[in-house]
C-alpha cells in the first residue's frame, strides 16, 4: 500500500531564530565589508549555513536590508509605547537621553543605520520603506509631544511640532557619523548638550 509523503511543517519559532541568525551574520559582514562588498557567500559562512538555506529566508541582500529596517521600526515602536505609558512623555524623553545617545554611538549588532541610509540613497525600494516607517513613527511621536506641550499650555500646531521633531531626529541621526569622527568624545558632556537641545526644542 503506497503512502503520500507528508510535508514537514515549518516551525515558526525555529524559522524566526534562523532569520535572526542570518541578520546577525549579515550585520557583522556589512560592518566588515559594506553592503555591496559583503556577498551572500560571506554571509552564509558567517551564519554557519549554506547560501541555499539563506535563500529560504531572504531572496536577496535587499531583502536583508529591508528586514533591518523592519526590525528598527519594531524597536522604535516599543520605545514609543513606553513613552505613551509615562505621565510626562517630554520629560521621559529628556530623562532617557543617555540611553539613546549610547545606542547611537554603540549600536547593537543588528543595528546598521549607516548601511541602511547609504543604500537608501541609491535604492528607491529601501528609501520608500525607510520613509514609510519614519512617517509612522513621526506621527506617533508628534502626538506624544503634543500631549506633553498641551499639559504646559505651549503651542501645539503641526508645523511647529514637525519642525522641532525633524531637528531633534536629525541630531540623533548624526550621532553615528560624529562617533566615527570623534570616538573619544566626552559622553557625559554630549548627553548634557542633547538635554539642553531637547529642552529648547520641546519645552519652548
Amino acid at each position: 500500500m503506497s503512502t503520500v509523503p507528508v510535508k514537514r511543517r515549518t516551525d515558526p519559532e525555529r524559522a524566526q531564530q534562523r532569520r535572526n541568525q542570518v541578520l546577525e551574520a549579515a550585520a557583522l559582514c556589512f560592518a566588515r565589508s559594506g553592503f555591496h562588498g559583503a556577498s551572500m557567500a560571506e554571509i552564509s559562512k558567517q551564519a554557519g549555513m549554506s547560501a541555499g538555506h539563506i535563500y529560504n529566508y531572504f531572496d536577496s541582500k535587499d531583502a536583508i536590508i529591508l528586514a533591518f529596517v523592519e526590525r528598527e521600526a519594531e524597536y522604535v515602536a516599543g520605545l514609543l509605547r513606553d513613552l505613551d505609558s509615562r505621565e510626562d512623555p517630554i520629560e521621559a524623553m529628556i530623562e532617557d537621553a543617555p540611553m539613546h545617545v549610547a545606542e547611537s554611538l554603540d549600536p547593537q549588532p543588528w543595528h546598521v543605520p549607516l548601511e541602511m541610509y547609504s543604500e537608501a540613497s541609491r535604492n528607491p525600494v529601501i528609501a520608500a520603506k525607510l520613509k514609510e516607517v519614519d512617517e509612522r513613527a513621526h506621527t506617533q511621536l508628534r502626538e506624544l509631544v503634543r500631549r506633553g506641550r498641551a499639559q504646559r499650555q505651549l503651542p501645539v500646531d503641526d508645523a511647529l511640532l514637525d519642525g522641532r521633531l525633524n531637528t531633534l531626529v536629525t541630531f540623533f541621526n548624526g550621532l553615528p557619523v560624529r562617533g566615527i569622527q570623534r570616538p573619544d568624545m566626552d559622553r557625559d558632556a554630549l548627553v548634557e548638550g542633547f538635554r539642553c537641545a531637547m529642552r529648547a526644542l520641546l519645552l519652548s
